[in-house]
């Protein structure tokens, strides 16, 4: 099982689709939706070794926030609590990268695999995360590989703008150089009830899509030049259900595979459902009871491409924040990118047959963070 905990809800980023749209979002109508319970505090209050005493062995335990490098004598806390209860436990971390170079190497080498918040080129990541990220970012993530750190860093991008071809191929640049391994984008739609603009929303999908066509060519052509599957989630995750034929649920895993343990100990489907009653499934103290299970509903469970796209986002089905006609335009950029990897898979397999890539190389782990429905 796959649990992210939120170490604290603060953050030192003031970022344009985060905490500007936050600020921005005064009537969205959840309240008439959902029960909301508010007594979670900032910071965890949650004990060390009642995360060790739930948790089981093969568990995965992913850090977050907020920024969860602000609360990182918790962090310590837990995992020398996790490491002393001799369980085999992962550590992984989502995070936006800015405070990596204060924190203990010894622990920053616990977590095999990093989230690392960046849009793209240093143009787009300090537009939308504040001026001088990227160079701190890079800079950070630099010194870690410099000083032996060998775990995946997966760069995790926000899409407010939809050039995604021209930023994944920036970051695939900076994965020659052995900085990130892989790539996934989600976006910024569905997500505030105040963003939604019709005619730009449906000129981003429009140019979004010939922007994946292009990225999906490179991504084959890639493939062919130099004997080398690029870690795309989006792609792999789809890439998997139409090549071997299989079903799948919410790609993320959110509300069966993978739990969010808010700073209360209550656990919750997915960490943008905090302090939403209506998705509680558990509780840290009480480590032997099941999990509840919270699966997407109408309109995405009669739809027809719902065993490959699994429901794109439990949050967004049941909040419905966008109207029809927007949620309508989101589901056009998800089929136009299934229908692309399924136009791409003849390739693929040619190459497979051909031996020139394998099979595993397009393996990649389930339920731990990146996107793959975007």
């Amino acid at each position: 099982m796959y649990y992210h905990i939120i170490l604290t809800e603060k953050c030192n980023s003031r970022c344009k689709y985060c905490y500007q749209k936050s600020m921005e979002e005064f009537d969205n109508g959840l309240k008439d939706k959902f029960e909301f319970d508010y007594s979670a505090p900032c910071e965890s209050t949650v004990k060390g070794v009642d995360v060790a005493r739930f948790l089981k062995d093969g568990d995965c335990l992913i850090f977050y926030g907020g920024e969860p490098l602000v609360n990182f004598q918790k962090m310590k806390e837990i995992i020398d609590s996790v490491e002393k209860s001799k369980k085999k436990i992962k550590f992984y971390i989502q995070t936006n990268g800015k405070l990596l170079d204060e924190i203990p190497l010894i622990y920053i080498n616990k977590m095999s695999k990093m989230l690392v918040s960046i849009d793209g080129d240093m143009r787009r990541t300090d537009y939308n995360r504040g001026f001088g990220t990227y160079n701190k970012v890079l800079n950070n993530l630099i010194e870690l590989r410099e000083k032996g750190y060998k775990g995946e860093i997966v760069a995790r991008m926000t899409l407010s703008f939809s050039d995604v071809f021209g930023q994944v191929r920036h970051i695939v640049g900076l994965i020659e150089k052995g900085i990130f391994d892989s790539v996934h984008w989600q976006i910024d739609a569905g997500f505030y009830k105040s963003d939604f603009n019709k005619k730009q929303f449906k000129l981003f999908v429009k140019e979004y899509n010939r922007s994946i066509d292009r990225l999906l060519d490179f991504w084959v052509d890639y493939m062919k030049e130099n004997k080398k599957v690029l870690k795309f989630y989006p792609f792999l995750g789809i890439f998997e259900c139409l090549h071997y034929n299989r079903k799948t649920k919410l790609h993320c895993g959110s509300g069966y595979a993978n739990y969010t343990i808010l700073t209360n100990g209550k656990i919750v489907a997915c960490p943008i459902m905090s302090g939403i009653k209506n998705f509680y499934c558990g509780d840290l103290a009480s480590p032997n009871e099941t999990l509840k299970e919270i699966y997407v509903q109408e309109p995405c469970s009669s739809c027809e491409y719902l065993d490959i796209c699994g429901g794109r986002c439990l949050y967004s089905n049941y909040a419905q924040l966008w109207p029809e006609e927007g949620q309508k335009l989101i589901c056009e950029s998800v089929i136009h990118l299934i229908q692309g990897v399924y136009d791409v898979l003849p390739k693929i397999e040619d190459l497979i047959e051909k031996k020139i890539i394998l099979e595993y190389d397009f393996d990649y782990e389930k339920y731990f963070g990146p996107e793959i429905i975007p």
